[in-house]
């Protein structure tokens, strides 16, 4: 089956609200086999509304919307899918009880207007909506549906959850299986490069990959009749992915990047402190995020200024004096400073020039040095980035705990 999301109101247009009705139905359509191949926005004007469901049913078979269920003379979604479908809407007094019943619950009267959310098409199912006075409708002709969905997506994700996801379950035998794997340290063209005859020679499973902030993604898709069957096909396509680029892979699915470090951390029994310059707090943020980090996580500190590198860390006034505070070696200093203080297996540490101002031929905005000290151990990696002040100290960040994971898992 093909479906396509047409989610309708002209302060989506605007920008107003934020469109997550298309992302949560596209992903939950997905998982149930249904595929989706448009997705589209259109303001509360009957022309355009009338005019895109006519496009829309000439390429899927389902068309789901959201919004334009409410009271109001703008609310026109209900009204002209039952133009297209040639029906007549009628009152529904026992609907109609219920939304005073709801309005009393909350202390409320009706008005009048809301009586327009008592009619429907004569011949559909209505959905039921306890979360709101406007119940939502599926309304069939031929070989064609709609199904019209409230836009507050605290009303839209129950009533699909509870009424239209096993609807629609009910009416295919294929269910759709994914799995995403999550990469750092590589870029989506070198992915794609070693993985291209992979990808070419795609059917089922499917592959996509996709750039995201400071990490690339590779979701692998199977179609089948059942959940084994699926996990078998994308096992065998993983396997020779791995093979190729298991060493950039450091999670799955919705897995972090500091979620996968931090279980590393508590899975081998190690402690760790963080002394950060440049990235201002966020390794430390990030890694505190995992909850149970407690029995690794000791301290971080941002010592910024040379003076707190000094007297915090234990940094050498030699060494800033000769290499500077951006330097491999006062982020080794800093490293083994906080470690040693603070009698940790790891110390971790960052300094840099986030820009946008302060950077010089021999050290420019962007250049950062990480340091790392595991049980006597120390290595340091020096980085070169480019961007705004934040996306350099978002990569930087997102280096550090790369290289703390590459580490751990020596």
């Amino acid at each position: 089956m093909k479906a396509e999301i047409i989610t309708v109101g002209t302060e989506i247009l605007l920008g107003d609200i934020v469109n997550t009705n298309s992302q949560f139905l596209a992903k939950e359509l997905a998982s149930i086999g249904v595929e989706v191949y448009y997705q589209e926005t259109v303001g509360d004007n009957e022309t355009r509304l009338l005019n895109l469901l006519e496009e829309a049913f000439k390429r899927s078979d389902i068309v789901i919307t959201t919004g334009g269920l409410g009271p109001t003379n703008d609310d026109i979604t209900k009204e002209i899918a039952a133009k297209y479908f040639n029906q007549e809407l009628v009152f529904y007094s026992d609907i109609w009880e219920n939304i005073k019943s709801y309005f009393e619950k909350l202390g409320l009267k009706p008005t009048e207007n809301n009586k327009k959310q008592a009619y429907f098409p004569k011949d559909c199912i209505i959905l039921d909506n306890p979360n709101g006075t406007a119940p939502g409708v599926i309304l069939k002709k031929e070989n064609k549906m709609i199904i019209l969905l409230p836009g507050p997506p605290k009303e839209m994700i129950p009533m699909f959850n509870n009424s239209v996801k096993s609807y629609l379950q009910s009416l295919t035998d294929y269910k759709l299986v994914s799995k995403t794997l999550r990469f750092i340290g590589i870029g989506e063209s070198e992915l794609e490069e070693k993985l291209i005859d992979i990808i070419n020679s795609q059917s089922n499973p499917t592959i996509a990959p996709y750039a995201k902030e400071n990490e690339v993604t590779l979701r692998i898709t199977a179609k089948s009749k059942d959940d084994e069957k699926a996990n078998d096909l994308i096992k065998s396509i993983e396997e020779k992915i791995k093979d190729r680029v298991g060493k950039y892979i450091y999670g799955y699915d919705d897995t972090t990047l500091e979620e996968t470090v931090a279980k590393l951390l508590v899975k081998n029994n190690m402690t760790i402190a963080v002394s950060e310059s440049c990235t201002g707090g966020m390794v430390s943020s990030k890694l505190i995020d995992y909850p149970g980090i407690s029995q690794s996580f000791i301290e971080g500190c941002v010592t910024y200024s040379n003076e707190a590198k000094m007297n915090r860390l234990g940094v050498k006034k030699e060494t800033l004096d000769k290499y500077g505070a951006v330097s491999s070696e006062t982020a080794i200093e800093m490293a083994v400073g906080i470690a040693k203080n603070l009698n940790t297996n790891i110390g971790l540490s960052t300094t840099g020039v986030a820009g946008p101002g302060g950077g010089t031929d021999e050290k420019p905005v962007g250049l950062v040095y990480i340091g790392i000290y595991i049980n006597g151990d120390v290595k340091v990696k020096k980085c070169n980035f480019s961007g705004s002040r934040d996306k350099i100290r978002n990569r930087a960040t997102n280096e550090a705990l790369n290289l703390l994971r590459l580490e751990l898992l020596k």
